[in-house]
């Protein structure tokens, strides 16, 4: 357990000086956290999300590798297959055969297209099949979730890995809001009032958190309709798309703890709800 940031400047840092700050800081209870689980759905979830990341991650490179050969093509092979969007053009040069020997440059170059190609299509069925598999298992995990505006199966498997396979380890939305990073941090002063960026949290849950709201952005009325009030009081879009993430984090730690209390995976025994008696 890290030692507090205070003490850290007063003191320096070291292994010896962390390991005392731990120590006093278990016996005093001051800094006891439990920590995630890892040991029902949601930990599936995560392994699962870790493969997809990596097979969207390559097929990326795939694209770009293949696109960057094009650009020093020859003109009989560029010109056949530059102006097709990206699905289109994987199929042609999949396509492509090699009629001579491999010590002739354009020959390669098809071998090596058509190489390139092929893989993206492999990527692509791999992330497909996650893509299968994980609907099905957020479905379980969090039934009703993706039906909310904006939140798919990728935010649901985010806020699910980032939260782990014990919530009653969050005391409340607030808590759920700096674990997210989206909780501001007041930075008045004077006749100022003024909150700064929240740096901390799971950035990968702030991130999503903010895909959630770029597409209620877009699609919902309400939310267009608090921007526009909210910039006539002179915030600026900064402020207010943080000040939406922090609402968006409320609605959906709501319906994270709401989860049906047959769920071996999300025990609630015990687990503060908030706007609830």
């Amino acid at each position: 357990m890290p030692c507090a940031r205070r003490a850290r400047r007063a003191q320096g840092k070291s292994d010896p000086i962390d390991a005392y700050a731990a120590a006093r800081a278990a016996l005093s209870g001051t800094r006891a956290v439990v920590p995630k689980s890892g040991d029902g759905i949601v930990e599936a979830i995560r392994a699962l999300r870790v493969a997809r990341r990596g097979a969207v991650k390559a097929r990326t490179q795939t694209t770009n590798q293949l696109k960057s050969l094009l650009v020093t093509a020859p003109p009989e092979v560029r010109e056949r297959v530059q102006d097709l969007k990206t699905p289109v053009l994987v199929q042609a040069c999949a396509r492509l055969r090699s009629n001579g020997p491999l010590s002739d440059p354009a020959q390669a170059l098809k071998v090596a297209l058509r190489r390139l190609a092929r893989r993206y299509q492999h990527l692509t069925g791999e992330i497909k099949d996650a893509d299968t598999e994980l609907h099905d298992l957020v479905a379980t995990a969090a039934p009703g979730m993706t039906d909310l505006l904006g939140v798919g199966v990728e935010v649901t498997g985010q806020l699910l890995s980032t939260v782990g396979d014990n919530p009653t380890r969050m005391r409340s939305e607030a808590a759920f809001a700096h674990l997210c990073g989206v909780a501001p941090i007041p930075a008045s002063s004077g006749k100022t009032r003024r909150h700064r960026l929240n740096r901390g949290g799971d950035r990968a849950a702030n991130n999503a958190l903010y895909t959630v709201v770029l597409t209620r952005l877009r699609l919902d009325d309400r939310t267009r309709r608090y921007v526009a009030r909210r910039t006539n009081e002179g915030l600026s879009r900064r402020e207010i798309t943080r000040c939406l993430q922090r609402y968006v984090a409320r609605e959906l730690y709501q319906a994270l703890v709401s989860l049906p209390p047959s769920s071996s995976s999300w025990p609630l025994h015990g687990l503060q709800r908030v706007g609830q008696p």
